[in-house]
């Protein structure tokens, strides 16, 4: 596949790959010392400084807010011009909030451009847009499986001129960092109604209000990834204004579709950029390595597994860019089988590699000394996160299917 990008996106790509080399990808080691600073003076879920310096560097070179399409705020980027930029992203997880084009907020930033009022743009866009506040996504929720959104059993509840809102959630990604400001939440003002995909609304709710509590902070295989958190969230009796809502009741998974198909190829994107990084560190120790008398680059075994990486990893990429092309072409809702096919061949191939390079590394394949644990607790935590795999697999399966049944009935 040739995307033919212009050269004024290639001289975007080429500068936000020499921002990363120069001033992110160095600075590993840095950020892990002053996150573990902060840990250890109470302050686990505060913003390091390493972060602020290069959102402030990146700012100033133009690099900000790249991630949106169709958008007068930043570059109006398409998702195919995206992709190789969000896969750059993912060599080091945490560089995207370096470009404002972090999750959960790209996505609430989208949800906020297409479907918010003037007044919930003005309170809430624009502060995210500037990188001034975070905020996050809250939808999964411990007591029903999530993975059926109709499921979803936090009340909204409309009393006079307020909503009133009673829930549990968890998972909720960044609601633990102190820069957190406001929710995207999803929940039932019209449980009764017969139409299950109408009875659940999106409305903002600020992380400060009456009734919002943090109840713990969650592990995602053992790390507790501060300062974003994935923390359990209490809502009670928690009272918005009823021009919080977003787009009006019922319209929350017409939302919910809108802003998980550009979150979920996001995500592919940089689980790309994470399998590659992991393929180089594969590579180079092998090379480095001798086992029973000669090098392991010489084993046929890694051989092998470094030729299936490399297939797997260019056959991954070429499915993301062709759901890119369509969601740009034909829309998202048109190009939805493409984007579940990537949701489930993107995590899944990439754990297959990140696992290899773990294989090959030994005992420091499971240390603090290399990024894999955190590059595979990501990869496999897509197999689940926007909708697990075999809620994308049906989908798929009932798209191939249709026109055969149709001709049978």
């Amino acid at each position: 596949m040739n995307p033919n990008y212009s050269p004024k996106v290639l001289e975007l790509h080429g500068r936000v790959k020499s921002f990363l080399d120069q001033h992110v990808f160095p600075n590993g080691p840095r950020r892990e010392q002053e996150i573990a600073f902060n840990a250890s003076n109470g302050n686990a879920y505060r913003s390091y400084p390493l972060m602020e310096e290069l959102k402030t560097k990146a700012k100033a070179e133009g690099l900000w807010n790249l991630f949106l399409p169709e958008s007068g705020h930043g570059y109006g980027l398409s998702n195919l011009e995206y992709a190789p930029i969000a896969e750059m992203m993912g060599h080091q997880y945490w560089s995207a909030e370096v470009f404002n084009c972090s999750a959960p907020d790209t996505g609430n930033m989208e949800v906020l451009e297409r479907y918010g009022t003037e007044e919930q743009k003005e309170k809430w866009l624009t502060p995210l847009l500037a990188g001034e506040i975070r905020s996050a996504f809250a939808m999964t929720e411990p007591a029903v499986a999530s993975s059926d959104a109709t499921n979803i059993e936090c009340s909204i509840v409309r009393d006079g001129d307020n909503y009133v809102i009673n829930g549990r959630k968890w998972y909720i990604t960044g609601a633990a960092n102190e820069r957190c400001k406001v929710f995207v939440l999803m929940g039932k003002t019209d449980p009764a109604n017969p139409n299950r995909h109408r009875q659940q609304s999106m409305i903002l709710v600020p992380k400060d209000a009456p009734g919002v509590t943090i109840v713990r902070d969650m592990a995602l295989y053992g790390f507790m990834d501060p300062p974003f958190g994935h923390p359990e969230v209490l809502f009670e009796n928690v009272v918005v204004p009823a021009s919080n809502i977003l787009l009006g009741e019922g319209r929350g998974f017409e939302i919910a579709q809108g802003r998980l198909g550009p979150g979920r190829i996001h995500h592919c994107m940089r689980v790309v950029g994470m399998a590659e990084a992991a393929l180089e560190l594969m590579c180079r120790r092998v090379v480095s390595r001798v086992a029973f008398h000669k090098p392991l680059s010489d084993q046929s075994v890694w051989r092998e597994r470094i030729a299936k990486s490399r297939t797997l990893i260019d056959q991954t990429r070429l499915l993301v860019l062709h759901a890119a092309q369509r969601m740009d072409t034909v829309g998202n809702k048109v190009a939805a089988k493409e984007i579940a096919m990537i949701k489930v061949a993107a995590p899944n191939n990439c754990c297959k590699v990140i696992d290899w390079a773990i294989q090959a590394h030994g005992a420091g394949g499971f240390s603090q000394d290399y990024q894999l644990t955190s590059y595979y607790a990501y990869a496999r935590h897509l197999r689940t996160a926007d909708g697990p795999d075999e809620v994308h697999n049906n989908a798929i399966a009932k798209q191939e299917l249709a026109p055969y049944l149709a001709a049978v009935r």
